[in-house]
C-alpha cells in the first residue's frame, strides 16, 4: 500500500445537468427518483443488491467501487495517470460502481472476495462475474486466493 491515497482517485466528477458520479449511480440503481435542483436524490426506492435491503432514503446508500480503490492499488493503479485513476473510480459503463447499503459497504470495506462475499448468497454470480469483468477490462491482477474464491462464487451461476 505504499504511497496510496484514496485522494490519488479522483471521484464523483460531474457528469453534467449539476449531477455527478454518485448521483448518476442512484438514479440508475434507484426507482422512482427525484432530485431537486442541486441533483442530489430527495426521494426514490432503492434494492441493495449486497443484501436485498430496500431503502427509501439515499442517505442511507453508499455508492460502492465494486473493485475497491485501495484494493486496486495493490496490484498496480499506482503506476496509472492520474486521468486513468479518475476514469477508474467514475466508471459508469462497466459494473464497477453500485448503490448499496452504507451498512454493507461499510463492512466490505477494501477487502476482496477472499475476505468479504455479499451477505445476500443469490448476489454472489453477479458480485464474481462483476468483480471479474472489472479486474479484467483494467487489467488488474488477481490473487491466488481470490481466484479461489471467485471461482466457488462464479459455480453458483445456473
Amino acid at each position: 500500500m505504499t504511497g496510496y491515497s484514496r485522494e490519488k482517485f479522483t471521484h464523483w466528477i460531474g457528469q453534467g445537468d449539476s449531477c455527478d458520479t454518485c448521483e448518476v449511480v442512484l438514479e440508475r440503481a434507484g426507482k422512482d427518483v427525484k432530485r431537486d435542483a442541486a441533483c442530489k436524490a430527495v426521494s426514490g426506492t432503492w434494492v441493495s443488491v449486497y443484501d436485498g435491503v430496500t431503502v427509501t432514503d439515499a442517505a442511507k446508500l453508499d455508492i460502492d467501487h465494486m473493485v475497491p480503490l485501495a484494493n486496486a492499488w495493490r496490484p498496480g493503479t499506482g503506476s496509472w495517470t492520474a486521468e486513468r485513476r479518475k476514469e477508474f473510480a467514475n466508471d459508469l459503463t462497466r459494473p464497477q460502481l453500485l448503490a448499496v447499503s452504507a451498512a454493507t459497504n461499510r463492512a466490505k470495506g477494501d477487502q476482496g472476495p477472499e475476505d468479504w462475499q455479499p451477505p445476500a448468497k443469490g448476489c454472489r454470480c453477479t458480485y464474481a462475474t462483476a468483480w471479474t469483468n472489472v479486474k479484467s477490462t483494467y487489467q488488474l491482477t488477481v490473487t491466488e486466493a481470490e481466484k479461489k474464491k471467485l471461482t466457488e462464487m462464479l459455480e453458483t451461476c445456473s
